[in-house]
């Protein structure tokens, strides 16, 4: 399979395929898509702490529509977008590929505003293949996700827990994710959407026990805190980074999505032809492995 990388930072891993490219910039998208017979668009503002919040909206739905128009100039007839399981927000049950959907910050809702606006250009053409696939949190080698900073504290023999420790995480590896997104090439035309999840989820408890496993730190045990006394440190974190302009590990937010449950159904997964290399349990091996593991 032949490819080349567009990004606005240089690839490490493959850099004689990478170009300099930004979905904001169209000239640099229209040189990228060229010649192309597919788009896999990964791009996105994702952080909790993206200021000013306007680059949400800029890079997430303008973007969107900026490589849509691209696709039509270029006759590229095959989108491949990742968007999240942002936009479902939170909920007690575990959700499915058809919502409901009630996003609760900037990047759920600009992440659902770009789909709409890659739906719209498939409808344009029936012969056109749009596959959306929305990730639950996603881990691996490399990555340096909310996944990472977990480990990091384990390892590092910081980690506190919040709360019960029994909300259930829906989680990804990015190797299984990556053979998905490749999988997903060989569909046809038609708008094709999935949740991507590697099950089955864990509890955060369970989590903990086995990444201290991996660890060799089995038994090890560590510090609970309360969630409304943690929630109330992260608020007043929060009210520091607005008077400061500075930004923290701990924010309110994330201490709510470390405590949620948020799990979801992959039901389309489950029902396709594809199957994953690694179960969770290995990914999370290999991956403490690679990333902690002395050399």
């Amino acid at each position: 399979m032949h490819f080349r990388i567009g990004d606005r930072s240089p690839s490490d891993l493959f850099p004689d395929l990478w170009n300099a490219c930004d979905v904001l910039d169209r000239e640099s998208l229209r040189a990228q898509c060229s010649g192309v017979k597919g788009i896999v668009n990964l791009a996105a503002e994702h952080r909790d702490d993206v200021r000013p919040v306007s680059r949400y909206h800029e890079t997430n739905v303008e973007g969107a529509s900026r490589v849509c128009q691209a696709a039509r100039e270029a006759g590229i007839s095959r989108i491949i977008f990742t968007s999240s399981v942002a936009v479902y927000g939170f909920h007690p049950d575990p959700v499915g590929e058809d919502g409901p959907f009630h996003p609760f910050n900037s990047y759920g809702e600009t992440k659902l505003s770009a789909e709409a606006i890659y739906q719209a250009w498939a409808n344009e053409d029936p012969s056109r293949s749009l596959v959306i696939v929305r990730p639950t949190v996603v881990f691996g080698e490399g990555n340096r996700g909310n996944v990472y900073n977990l480990l990091h504290q384990i390892v590092a023999g910081r980690f506190m827990m919040v709360g019960s420790g029994k909300n259930l995480k829906s989680m990804a590896y990015v190797g299984n994710l990556v053979d998905f997104l490749i999988h997903t090439l060989s569909l046809g035309s038609g708008v094709h959407i999935f949740n991507y999840v590697d099950g089955p989820d864990l509890d955060m408890n369970t989590l903990v026990d086995h990444v201290m496993h991996c660890l060799g730190k089995s038994g090890s045990r560590y510090l609970r805190i309360p969630r409304p006394l943690a929630l109330a440190g992260g608020h007043t974190v929060d009210g520091v980074a607005r008077i400061t302009g500075r930004t923290f590990p701990i924010s309110a937010i994330r201490i709510r999505k470390f405590c949620e449950s948020t799990q979801f159904r992959a039901d389309r997964l489950s029902q396709s032809d594809f199957h994953p290399e690694y179960s969770l349990k290995e990914a999370l091996a290999r991956t403490i492995a690679f990333e902690f593991s002395p050399t």
